[in-house]
């Protein structure tokens, strides 16, 4: 599991790319510049590892293009210790992106083979989120409720009210939230019952895979 210069070199062209596509965040960015991508990605896809697209992984899902990864990080405003529920552990390149930000993981992938890869894979590369949890993303993980963050990494047709449930005031849930195109949507909770909602244009995600159990 090589991580050399070649790949920093790689590294920083792709934070440069991110920069001039519009993000802004220093701590995303950063994090980006870190995270050794290429070594989240099966051997045949390393020399793609740093261009922005996203590329295929096991059990018919994707590794997100970088871009989508740091967008989606950009409007979780992620600080410093939040606790954060990840819907949808993938590769684990997300999850290990906010662990380098600082932040307390918890999370849930329903895929069991990637649940197992992802698990064992992190936990090689040093990074070591709070719990990682197999099982069904619609319902979150009340158990540690209330989250500072709670992100979805995959297309939901709907707003779970259980995802929503378990933030807490103050607390930022962003989701791309549709079928064949879906929205990237950041909720705000400004009260027990209230939440604050904004759009931030279309992206494609692999679907979001309920319970069937």
């Amino acid at each position: 599991m090589k991580d050399d210069f070649k790949h920093k070199g790689m590294r920083k062209k792709l934070v440069d790319t991110l920069i001039r596509k519009g993000i802004r965040d220093k701590a995303v960015l950063e994090a980006i510049n870190t995270v050794p991508r290429h070594l989240f990605m099966d051997s045949g896809f390393v020399s793609h590892a740093y261009v922005d697209k996203a590329f295929p992984i096991a059990a018919d899902q994707t590794i997100s293009q970088p871009y989508t990864v740091a967008r989606q990080t950009e409007l979780l405003e992620v600080k410093r210790g939040n606790k954060i529920l990840e819907i949808g552990t993938g590769s684990g390149y997300q999850t290990a992106v906010l662990l380098e930000m600082g932040a307390v993981v918890y999370s849930i992938e329903r895929q069991n083979e990637l649940f197992k890869k992802s698990r064992l894979f992190l936990s090689k590369l040093g990074y070591r989120p709070k719990k990682l949890i197999f099982g069904d993303g619609y319902v979150g993980y009340k158990e540690e409720a209330p989250y500072d963050r709670i992100i979805v990494t995959a297309g939901a047709p709907f707003v779970p009210k259980d995802l929503l449930a378990q933030l807490g005031v103050g607390g930022k849930l962003v989701i791309p939230v549709g079928t064949d195109v879906q929205v990237m949507t950041v909720f705000t909770r400004k009260g027990p019952k209230e939440f604050e909602k904004k759009e931030y244009g279309e992206y494609r995600f692999v679907p979001l895979l309920e319970d069937k159990n």
